[in-house]
């Protein structure tokens, strides 16, 4: 039973329901969105990012303090969508070794992604990434403007 639809409405029942692990399936009977939809929304969110463009280039620059360049994945999806997704962990069974407990816990853990339409003049083949120092940059070249069409010269007849 949803207490949503007995007019009980608190962020205590989202916090419950995230305990409890409701199936996905019961889930989509509500109003409410998946929460894979909202894992998602959360991890893009969590994910800031710079975009610039030059003259020859897309240039996208993530902060990705922590991660290995082997934990960050960079895709084109549906032709022109660039993700940039991966997963920053905690190192559980070390911290338990060690009889490790947090008093604070600010630094995000868990998955991360961006979504960026690329234009249509971004070259899907020529697309690099770069991990430095913490900072993701993946650079996109544009593709070079079309040639100006010529005009057609039609020869006029006498008739």
């Amino acid at each position: 039973m949803d207490l949503r639809n007995l007019g009980f409405d608190s962020p205590l029942l989202t916090i419950l329901e995230d305990m409890l692990d409701i199936p996905e399936e019961q889930e989509k009977t509500r109003n409410n969105p998946s929460r894979a939809y909202v894992r998602d929304a959360k991890a893009m969110a969590a994910t800031p990012a710079d975009v610039m463009e030059y003259p020859t280039s897309y240039v996208f620059i993530v902060d990705m303090p922590g991660i290995s360049h082997s934990e960050i994945k960079v895709q084109v999806e549906n032709e022109n969508v660039l993700v940039v997704s991966g997963e920053r962990k905690r190192e559980k069974e070390k911290d338990e070794k060690e009889g490790v407990k947090y008093v604070r816990m600010e630094r995000r853990v868990g998955k991360f992604m961006r979504k960026f339409q690329l234009p249509e003049n971004a070259n899907m083949d020529k697309i690099s990434a770069v991990c430095k120092d913490g900072v993701l940059r993946v650079t996109v070249e544009k593709l070079p403007p079309p040639e100006p069409k010529k005009p057609k010269t039609i020869e006029v007849k006498v008739a």
